[in-house]
């Protein structure tokens, strides 16, 4: 009996450490390393939480480690459709030899989202300069928050 309760105390012992490990968002998560965030991942949070419930130890540790690393926070997500007046790529080309179908290409190119100017909910304008641009990038932040603009 006493081999029997040593048997399963080593089985149980490893059981909690192989899911503290699983908990650890580091392991997890290698790629977030390094991020800082407002937005906690829930899922390494709960599994770090495991932790504490085998040992104030383990779990403090885990919680210290992902925190220190980063990687207990969700990354950061971009937001289709909102504009970053900041970080403004300019693209040229010679619109005279342009159709739709090509701006569709170099958009695709240069941002890598797909656009399909046949869309209900896309309005097209002809601009004539930079600062004209950002006055109507501007203007459908605040307006159009739910259509996606194109400026030509």
């Amino acid at each position: 009996m006493n081999k029997t309760l040593v048997n399963a105390s080593r089985l149980f012992v490893g059981v909690v450490f192989t899911i503290q490990l699983m908990g650890c968002g580091t392991l997890m998560y290698p790629e977030r390393r390094g991020q800082r965030g407002d937005r906690i991942d829930a899922g390494v949070a709960i599994l770090d939480g495991i932790g504490l419930l085998f040992g104030i130890i383990p779990g403090v540790i885990a919680f210290a480690v992902d925190f220190s690393n980063g990687t207990i926070y969700l990354p950061e997500r971009t937001r289709v459709g909102s504009l970053d007046l900041k970080n403004i790529k300019e693209v040229k080309f010679d619109p005279k030899h342009t159709n739709l179908a090509s701006i569709e290409r170099i958009i695709k190119v240069e941002t890598g989202r797909e656009v399909k100017f046949g869309q209900d909910n896309i309005k097209l304008s002809k601009l004539k300069s930079l600062n004209d641009m950002m006055a109507q990038f501007a203007k459908a932040d605040s307006v159009n928050k739910n259509d996606r603009i194109a400026l030509l």
